[in-house]
């Protein structure tokens, strides 16, 4: 996996299709956490704790469990209401074991015809556990895969890894299985190439600053600190967006965004983002695919 680095004023202005200034994605994260794990070492179970103690893994830890699972059972589904009554799309990061064991989230968002990321198999299993055996990543990542295309009905396009945690490997891995983007680096606004040894992958970053973790569990900001937040963002990248196209994503997560006293945030912010014209919202796959097409006018390809 390599990329170049390209600054922003060293590239040519990006032109989104029909004149959008920001594409936007608010990301919802349907992940699943095992209860246990067959180890004695301390879990990481895929996501900062509400209750920082850790115990082993196969020793259950109900109160971060349950926490996590309140997203599934109860936050998740005040969050689509949500984006139902705004009347705009959500693109949605799902492991495995979600599809396998809370399958009626996973219906419901394709009921809806939202966006659907693979994004790893089990929320703590990390890739990074497997960055010295080559093999044993790709195996985890095929199993991902299979699951995701089983209910969902086709590949997958894209991968997001749990926790944001790859390997070197990761991409190359990816795009030898046909993936077309790729979510893990956090280092841009617009998308770029990613080079392969099975040919490019579009990097469509994620974001740990616009994003419910660090709102209010990172950084302890209100309700409406984090509506400020999100406007403040979305305004200067609208703004830059008149010149060259921007990215804005916004990291959802039900048991923290999907709260009563929480849920105010993400629908003013869906209600202000559609008073505005020029806002594309597409999903990964769409800007993945229009970008392989017109790369060329944003950031040429180097000789090499």
């Amino acid at each position: 996996m390599e990329y170049d680095y390209v600054p922003m004023p060293s590239r040519r202005p990006l032109k989104w299709p029909n004149s959008a200034r920001v594409a936007l994605i608010l990301t919802i994260n349907l992940e699943y956490w095992d209860l246990l794990k067959d180890s004695s070492k301390h879990h990481y179970a895929g996501g900062p704790p509400v209750i920082p103690d850790s115990v082993p893994g196969n020793i259950p830890d109900f109160p971060n469990f349950s926490w996590r699972e309140y997203g599934q059972r109860v936050g998740v589904w005040r969050m689509i209401d949500t984006f139902d009554e705004a009347g705009v799309p959500a693109s949605c990061t799902m492991n495995a074991k979600m599809g396998l064991e809370r399958r009626p989230v996973i219906d419901a968002v394709r009921e809806r015809n939202w966006e659907l990321v693979a994004h790893n198999y089990e929320q703590g299993d990390l890739l990074t556990n497997y960055h010295f055996d080559r093999q044993a990543e790709a195996n985890l990542i095929d199993k991902a895969l299979g699951v995701y295309e089983d209910i969902v009905g086709k590949p997958a396009r894209g991968w997001l890894s749990s926790s944001l945690r790859s390997t070197t490997q990761t991409a190359d891995i990816l795009a030898e299985r046909g993936l077309i983007f790729f979510c893990d680096l956090m280092n841009d606004e617009q998308p770029y190439l990613i080079r392969t040894t099975s040919g490019p992958i579009v990097a469509t970053p994620y974001s740990v600053e616009i994003n419910d973790f660090t709102f209010f569990h990172r950084r302890g900001m209100s309700t409406t600190d984090a509506l400020e937040v999100l406007k403040e963002q979305f305004d200067q990248l609208y703004r830059e967006g008149e010149r060259s196209g921007r990215f804005m994503n916004v990291g959802l997560h039900p048991h923290v965004a999907g709260h009563p006293y929480r849920i105010r945030a993400l629908r003013e912010f869906l209600q202000y983002a559609k008073g505005h014209e020029g806002v594309w919202w597409a999903t990964r796959e769409e800007i993945a695919s229009w970008y392989l097409e017109n790369h060329e006018s944003h950031i040429p390809t180097k000789a090499r």
